[in-house]
C-alpha cells in the first residue's frame, strides 16, 4: 500500500513528466486515454484517488506549446465529465446505499457522509461546486442519485459544474501554464491547485470543529 501511495504521490507531482509520455507513446490516442480518467474520477466511487484538477490543468499546458489541440481537449474532457457525473448519478438512484457494505476498502462510508453533508448544505448547487472539490466531486453525484434529484435539474447542474470546471482548468492551463516561472516550478503549481481545491473543505471542516467545540463547552 505505501509503495501505492508513494507512487500516487510521484504521479501527482510529475505530472507533467507522465503526461509527456503518454503522449509521446500514444499520441492522438492521449485524448481517449485523458477521456477515461476524467470518466472513472468523477464516475466511479471506487477511483476519486485519479487526478482530476491538476490533470486538467497539465493538459491544457501540453495543449500550449502544440501537444494536443486545446479545443479538441475540452470538448473530450468536458464530455467525459458530464457522462461521468450521469454514470455516478445512475449508480446511486440504482443501487444507492446498498453498495457501501464494508466489504470494499475503497468504499468509504465516511466519503458518502461528507458528500451528503455537503448536498444537504448546498442543495443542488452542491453538483456544480463539488466539481471543484476533491473526493467530493465523485460521491455529489451518488448522492444525488441516492436522494432522488429530478434528473433534469441534475443534468442542468450537470452540464453547467462541467463547463465551468473543463473549460476553467484546461484553459488556465493553456494560457498560464506556460510561464516560465509555472513552468520551472510545475510540482509547486500542481499542489498549489489542489490546495487551492481542497480549501473549501478545509474551511468547512474547520467550521464544524469549532461548532462543536462551541456546543461542547455550552
Amino acid at each position: 500500500m505505501e509503495f501505492g501511495i508513494n507512487q500516487l504521490v510521484d504521479i501527482f507531482l510529475h505530472l507533467d513528466k507522465y503526461l509527456g509520455e503518454i503522449i509521446r507513446n500514444y499520441g492522438t490516442a492521449t485524448y481517449i486515454i485523458l477521456f477515461l480518467v476524467i470518466f472513472c474520477e468523477t464516475g466511479l466511487v471506487v477511483t476519486p484517488f485519479l487526478p482530476g484538477d491538476s490533470l486538467l490543468f497539465a493538459a491544457g499546458t501540453f495543449a500550449a506549446i502544440g501537444a494536443l489541440d486545446v479545443h479538441i481537449l475540452f470538448v473530450v474532457l468536458f464530455v467525459a465529465a458530464v457522462l461521468g457525473d450521469t454514470a455516478n448519478y445512475s449508480i446511486g438512484k440504482f443501487l444507492g446505499p446498498k453498495v457501501f457494505t464494508g466489504h470494499y476498502k475503497f468504499l468509504k462510508i465516511e466519503y458518502l457522509e461528507k458528500a451528503h453533508n455537503f448536498y444537504e448544505k448546498y442543495g443542488a448547487k452542491t453538483i456544480i461546486i463539488a466539481r471543484f472539490v476533491p473526493i467530493v466531486r465523485t460521491f455529489a453525484p451518488f448522492v444525488a442519485g441516492i436522494g432522488k434529484m429530478h434528473y433534469g435539474k441534475f443534468i442542468t447542474y450537470n452540464l453547467l459544474g462541467a463547463l465551468l470546471w473543463t473549460a476553467g482548468l484546461v484553459y488556465a492551463g493553456y494560457f498560464f501554464g506556460t510561464i516560465p516561472f509555472i513552468k520551472n516550478n510545475f510540482s509547486i503549481a500542481i499542489i498549489t491547485i489542489v490546495l487551492i481545491s481542497l480549501m473549501p473543505a478545509i474551511i468547512e471542516f474547520i467550521r464544524e470543529k469549532n461548532k462543536k467545540k462551541k456546543e461542547t463547552a455550552n
